[in-house]
């Protein structure tokens, strides 16, 4: 069953997302990984949100587990969490 990695934040630093999102993309190598959505720019037509919206499908949650504390990943988790503010959810798919 598919598993997805979905984002919703507010970003609190351009620059320093900028350097986490340079540095994403190499994370996901080696992974069996599907971006579906990554922008900044999200219309929200009900309640309060962030305006970035990420959405990473894997084909497990192991997998997503997998790439989500990978050395790679975890090294630069941090640009992240200091440049926005908002969630980072791991669900399930339809099978």
């Amino acid at each position: 069953m598919p598993a997805y990695i979905v984002v919703n934040a507010t970003i609190t630093d351009q620059a320093l997302l900028d350097e986490y999102v340079a540095a994403a993309g190499a994370t996901l190598g080696g992974h069996q990984v599907k971006v579906h959505v990554a922008n900044n720019e999200a219309t929200f037509l009900e309640g309060e949100a962030g305006e970035r919206v990420v959405v990473l499908e894997f084909p497990s949650r192991d997998a997503a587990m997998g790439w989500y504390q990978s050395p790679d990943y975890q090294a630069i988790i941090d640009k992240r969490l200091n440049s926005t503010k908002g969630f980072l959810a791991l669900v399930d798919g339809l099978g």
